[in-house]
């Protein structure tokens, strides 16, 4: 540990970032899209070579922003660069153009940073004040808190129209099993969450064309080899939550014992195809057949 030299190594990545930037606004790339796209490409894959560096650099600092940012490049974790000698990361790394190949699609750009207001700068000083066992105490703690959030999130109807605060009838007060959007899901990736121990974050295909980032409190109930590429029971139609970070957009279906002790995912029929809806004619039982 005497070795590592963190604040050399993040003042490295912020130079390459600087400069980064600093080629990317000199090339000019919006007058090259229109008087000369082949070097146009060239300077759009360098560009995009240097955020894949960057992400790996910094990585070690800041994981979720590194995680969010290699789902954008929508580049697979084998491509990761390790920056280590002895696999030729660091030839590699000199050659930013060459790094995702010709004709690679990235996947949807989003912000990675948002403002903080006052009081959420004032909210993280008090969630990392203190030594390293009061923040593992703490972090423990809003575990429990995220696993219980989960268990209380609200069924949306996906009508997008306002809820009347009208009486209503017992037939529309009446709570219907069939609100419930549960389908097929195929867990494509799954991976531990970067900042929080008990939570897992997934991948998940309910075929809509692309995947759903799904965050589930089940790290000390299965192990992370049974969750990789199974089938499992998503119930979809759920308000996103973010949880420590990253944002939830469905949850996947477990049983448990009374006692917690026991906990197990819902599998659905081994025929069963990924998008499939999962009804319940006329019985919950059938929830328990899935």
């Amino acid at each position: 540990m005497e070795k590592v030299k963190l604040k050399q190594g993040l003042k490295t990545a912020m130079s390459i970032s600087s400069e980064g930037n600093a080629y990317l606004q000199e090339s000019q790339f919006w007058k090259l899209y229109k008087e000369d796209q082949p070097r146009c490409a060239v300077v759009m894959r360098t560009s995009v070579g240097l955020v894949h560096l960057l992400a790996c650099l910094l990585e070690p600092f800041m994981p979720s922003f590194s995680l969010e940012v290699f789902k954008q490049l929508n580049l697979l974790p084998e491509t990761h660069i390790s920056l280590c000698d002895d696999k030729g990361d660091i030839d590699r790394a000199r050659r930013p153009w060459e790094i995702v190949p010709i004709g690679h699609k990235i996947g949807k750009p989003e912000p990675l940073f948002k403002e903080l207001k006052d009081e959420e700068v004032e909210s993280l000083r008090k969630k990392f004040a203190g030594s390293q066992a009061d923040r593992k105490e703490r972090e423990e703690a809003e575990a429990v808190k995220v696993a219980a959030q989960l268990k209380k999130m609200k069924v949306s109807d996906n009508s997008g129209k306002k809820k009347q605060q009208a009486t209503k009838s017992a037939a529309e007060a009446e709570i219907s099993i069939s609100r419930l959007d549960i389908r097929v899901g195929l867990i494509t990736k799954a991976q531990k969450h970067p900042d929080a121990d008990s939570l897992y974050v997934e991948e998940i295909d309910v075929g809509e064309g692309q995947t759903r980032t799904v965050v589930s409190g089940l790290v000390k109930y299965i192990p992370i080899e049974e969750m990789q590429n199974r089938k499992v029971c998503v119930l979809c139609n759920l308000k996103p939550a973010t949880m420590r970070g990253i944002k939830s957009q469905a949850m996947v279906l477990a049983a448990s014992t009374s006692d917690h002790a026991t906990v197990e995912l819902v599998d659905p029929p081994k025929a069963a195809q990924v998008g499939e809806r999962v009804t319940f004619p006329g019985s919950l039982v059938n929830l328990m057949r899935c």
